[in-house]
């Protein structure tokens, strides 16, 4: 896709991004497909699914209590459990404001082994890197955002997101639809949204301007940037994922060029 060429006049070192159809798989490539970058906050969508198929095999529930009085694995994947953003400590009850929570995916972490007796990023290692053949990916800290992959990986993971094998089409269905909808609250580097929407570990794109993907993305549009330079983006309508990896950290260079090159991709699919 000539539209990934924009990439190569980005201020970074190091990028590498893949754009897949639903219909078609991969469809453009940039940089090196199995160069590994910390992937921050994109870490989020990884654990998440771990815990989504841990809720397909019984291992835990979605609406089971889990986190501070009041909350269950549910709120703590849609940022809806009260918590602080970056300590387990609680600023407000469940399902009153969108507090995006980091801290609340290390809770989920410490529940799911608990509740398994397998060490959390052993479990994400073997439901989710495993049957999709993620050989460079790992959660090598916490899991708000400690893991690493490659481009070539995350779009392993895309395409997953396309056409889900690992959990039900109802608990896809789930995890990229609002949950607890109209809650307001901050949408880190963009300030705040009302709503500020949210599924099961991804983030829906809804309404919400300003927004880290492209101003043609659909409303359906679901996923996750990083604060190390990254993201990953669906957009259903479209047919169409992104995924952008880079080795400089979030910041206003990427607020621009990260909507025209989503943009970019949107228009030269729509040309074809």
């Amino acid at each position: 896709m000539q539209s990934l060429d924009q990439i190569a006049r980005w201020p970074v070192d190091n990028a590498a991004a893949v754009v897949l159809s639903h219909d078609e798989g991969v469809i453009g490539e940039y940089g090196d497909q199995q160069r590994v970058f910390p992937l921050a906050s994109v870490t989020k969508l990884l654990c998440a699914y771990a815990v989504l198929v841990a809720t397909e095999e019984g291992a835990v529930e979605l609406d089971q209590p889990a986190g501070p009085e009041g909350s269950t694995v549910r709120h703590l994947l849609a940022h809806a459990s009260g918590l602080a953003f970056d300590a387990n400590r609680v600023q407000t009850a469940p399902e009153r404001k969108r507090i995006y929570s980091s801290a609340g995916y290390e809770v989920l972490a410490d529940f799911l082994t608990a509740e398994t007796s397998i060490d959390f990023a052993d479990y994400v290692a073997e439901s989710v890197f495993a049957p999709l053949s993620m050989s460079a990916s790992a959660l090598v800290g916490p899991a708000g955002h400690g893991a690493q992959a490659s481009a070539g990986d995350l779009g392993r993971f895309a395409a997953e997101l396309f056409r889900p094998a690992l959990i039900s089409p109802q608990t896809f269905a789930d995890a990229t639809s609002v949950q607890f909808p109209g809650l307001d609250g901050i949408l880190p580097g963009y300030g705040s949204q009302r709503p500020n929407d949210w599924g099961l570990g991804f983030e829906i794109r809804s309404g919400k301007s300003p927004h880290w993907t492209g101003t043609g993305n659909s409303p359906r549009t679901f996923g996750h940037f990083g604060q190390s330079g990254t993201f990953l983006w669906v957009d259903p309508a479209a047919g169409l994922a992104c995924v952008a990896l880079t080795d400089r950290d979030f910041g206003d260079w990427a607020k621009p060029l990260w909507t025209e090159l989503s943009d970019g991709i949107l228009s030269e699919r729509r040309r074809r």
